[in-house]
């Protein structure tokens, strides 16, 4: 099991996403809790990485855990994935191994990983993804 912390940032129905150099699908800026830290801590982390901006920790709500199989990985390789929306201070941009950010809608699941899939399907069913 993959256990991964993720980011969901929804603007005029569209959600925010990540691609890193080299892969082919988009998927929730986030990732993997180094020893010790929080979930909001791996939130906070991940995303001053990936995208140049500082999540305000005070904002940070949960909005699911999501699980299925690993993108590129060997079938029966699952990812766990608890996401959480929050409010954050900077401008975006692609940073360290993200290649590429995106805002699809929910006619573009089709370009993201399985995992942020489940996560468009449940932001469409809210009436969030329209």
């Amino acid at each position: 099991m993959i256990d991964k912390v993720a980011w969901i940032h929804v603007v005029d129905g569209r959600v925010l996403v990540a691609r890193s150099r080299g892969k082919d699908k988009f998927y929730l800026p986030g990732g993997k809790r180094e020893p010790g830290e929080t979930d909001a801590e791996t939130l906070v982390r991940e995303i001053r990485e990936e995208l140049a901006v500082e999540i305000t920790p005070s904002t940070i709500r949960p909005a699911g855990t999501f699980e299925g199989q690993a993108h590129g990985k060997a079938e029966g390789t699952l990812v766990r994935t608890a996401a959480y929306s929050a409010e954050y201070r900077g401008t975006l941009e692609a940073s360290s191994e993200i290649e590429e950010i995106a805002w699809l809608g929910y006619a573009d699941r089709p370009r993201v990983s399985l995992v942020a899939q489940l996560i468009f399907d449940h932001l469409h069913d809210a009436g969030r993804l329209p």
